[in-house]
């Protein structure tokens, strides 16, 4: 797994999951307490994630609301998105529109469907 970015951006990519589960929250975690706003959190090079990544990333969106801020997720990959759904969470998290970047919407149709 590899994180690239700063307080407004993070690029996430390879695998997230159980083994580097602690270094993610730790970047995530210190990018949310050092910025202002939505933090990005692209996963277009994201490879898979297991239930432990996607703890990760939900608790990321609990420390970004707590700190006044919103975590928009960016570039989820379509395998990924069917997860979302699956257990709902679509309806939590913030999704980036991927027709309209820099919207924030529920996820397509077809993807709801699931």
């Amino acid at each position: 797994m590899h994180i690239r970015g700063d307080h407004a951006e993070l690029v996430v990519g390879g695998r997230l999951d159980v083994r580097n589960a602690a270094d993610a929250r730790t970047v995530l975690h210190s990018a949310l307490d050092a910025g202002r706003g939505d933090l990005v959190l692209d996963l277009t090079e994201l490879d898979s994630w297991d239930a432990t990544g996607l703890g990760v990333i939900m608790g990321a969106h609990r420390r970004a609301g707590r700190t006044g801020r919103r975590l928009v997720l960016r570039g989820v990959p379509d395998r990924m998105q069917r997860v979302l759904v699956a257990t709902r969470l679509h309806r939590i998290l913030a999704i980036e529109d991927p027709e309209q970047p820099g919207r924030v919407a529920p996820l397509p149709a077809c993807e709801r469907a699931g």
